[in-house]
């Protein structure tokens, strides 16, 4: 995943290096058994990463080409083309974890979700193990 900061520089240097507005640029899924890189959410996807201050995040990432569902099979695709969570942020050196307390998928809420990330000026890229 990749993220633009909608937040000035001099805002995030206030709060830490997280806070604010995130908008997704990219989301790509690397398959480390096959080496594959896959667009899972499509060339154009959309999301937003919100970190508050005292480390409260939200998330939210749709795949490009959604419409409003009408049926229960558009419906269930609609389900399995997001990204929904809300939680708590512990930041480590380059790498945090959030304590989701409310998700789209109710097998998220109440797990933790580690990420790593590297800044680079207002550019965020955002890795899972």
């Amino acid at each position: 995943m990749t993220f633009t900061s909608t937040t000035t520089s001099a805002t995030r240097s206030e709060h830490g290096a997280l806070l604010g507005v995130w908008e997704l640029l990219s989301y790509e899924v690397d398959f480390q058994d096959t080496e594959e890189c896959k667009k899972t959410f499509g060339d154009a996807p959309k999301g937003r990463m919100v970190v508050l201050p005292g480390g409260r995040v939200m998330v939210i990432i749709t795949a490009d080409g959604r419409h409003a569902p009408i049926s229960d099979t558009e419906r269930v695709a609609a389900f399995q083309s997001m990204i929904a969570y809300s939680g708590t942020l512990q930041v480590v050196g380059n790498e945090w974890t959030t304590d989701i307390d409310l998700s789209w998928h109710e097998g998220w809420t109440n797990t933790e979700q580690r990420r790593y990330f590297r800044l680079d000026g207002d550019r965020l890229d955002v890795s899972t193990a």
